[in-house]
């Protein structure tokens, strides 16, 4: 088939949505279709760019652009979704947060408020229309059926390059790798590092809007010594802090998905995260694969202390949690299969 996946695309910031639709498209080539990725400019702000890209997708024809038959389209975050074509088919990655959940009545502005309005009708009206409804886990499903009252099918696949994680000794420290965004929390783990009584480290791996404020952390608490933030990072490096990591720190909030879970568990780590994190609780089983903790840096410095104190639990852990996530046999053959069905 020749195939149109639609996707946002933000100038200069990259993460799990970028590798996210990239794997997609490769495994649609390897199937042998024919794939072009459209990624529309989006900006968070002001709301009346967000209301422009939304009216100009609203019904757009993609069925034959420029005499070029398309047979089906697959998109996977808004507002691409709302563009028209009779095989449509919806791979929800998230809606736009910020009128969602993360939307804060008792601070929004009459603008904001009126773009949440406009938004949700949006939603509701072309989520309702397209051919089939996916979502990237079950948490994304909870938030559709909640906000616009639509079922989806949860349909989850692997992170990028799971087959190369490994497992190996521990050099006695915590990794966090994730964009330095405040919903990701890292200023949790850096509390929690003043108030752990093991001499365990942490290892914060990535770059963000947070990059200063947690530096500035690390410096008032004089905690140089105990937590770094290393920034971006190789392929290799990926590879080799997961494999000799105690465990995988990943306090996020409400999380779509959430790929550092599913990485820390094939490569035999044991997870420590929130309840509430959203989608890595789909994952992560208390106790058993990791701790799932309260959203407080006195919880984390508990969890990351007792994994500290029972290295062969921790282990045990590892263990546990690659057996569960190789067990889901998660696969891009098996979600080509279901958006191609």
């Amino acid at each position: 088939m020749r195939i149109l996946v639609t996707a946002t695309h933000a100038p200069f910031l990259y993460g799990g949505g970028e590798r996210h639709m990239q794997n997609l498209c490769a495994a649609l080539r390897s199937a042998g279709h024919e794939v072009e990725l459209l990624r529309l400019p989006f900006k968070y702000s002001p709301d009346s760019d967000i209301e422009r890209v939304m009216s100009f997708c609203d019904g757009y024809d993609v069925s034959a652009p420029n005499g070029q038959h398309i047979d089906r389209v697959i998109s996977l975050q808004f507002p691409g979704y709302g563009m028209r074509h009779p095989h449509h088919v919806v791979w929800l990655m998230h809606q736009h947060r910020a009128v969602y959940e993360l939307f804060d009545e008792s601070k929004a502005t009459p603008e904001r408020r009126q773009l949440r309005h406009q938004i949700v009708a949006f939603d509701n009206r072309v989520l309702s229309g397209v051919s089939r409804r996916f979502a990237n886990s079950r948490r994304v499903a909870e938030r559709l059926r909640q906000f616009n009252g639509l079922e989806s099918t949860p349909l989850y696949h692997p992170p990028p390059g799971a087959e190369r994680l490994r497992c190996e000794d521990s050099w006695d420290y915590v990794f966090y790798p994730s964009r330095l965004e405040s919903l990701k929390r890292q200023d949790l783990l850096i509390d929690a590092a003043r108030l752990m009584t093991s001499k365990t480290k942490v290892l914060i791996g990535g770059e963000g809007p947070q990059m200063e404020r947690y530096q500035r952390l690390i410096e008032r608490h004089e905690l140089g010594d105990r937590v770094r933030l290393i920034g971006p990072f190789s392929e290799a490096e990926r590879i080799a802090h997961y494999a000799h990591a105690l465990a995988i720190a990943y306090p996020t909030f409400d999380e779509d998905l959430g790929y550092v879970a599913l990485e820390a568990m094939y490569a035999g780590k044991p997870v420590v995260t929130c309840r509430d994190s959203g989608g890595p609780l789909e994952f992560v089983v208390h106790d058993q694969t990791g701790f799932v903790t309260e959203p407080t840096p006195e919880a984390l410095a508990a969890a990351i202390d007792r994994l500290a104190d029972h290295p062969e639990r921790a282990r045990e852990m590892g263990r546990a949690g690659r057996e569960r996530i190789v067990g889901m046999d998660l696969s891009w053959p098996r979600v080509v299969a279901a958006l191609c069905a």
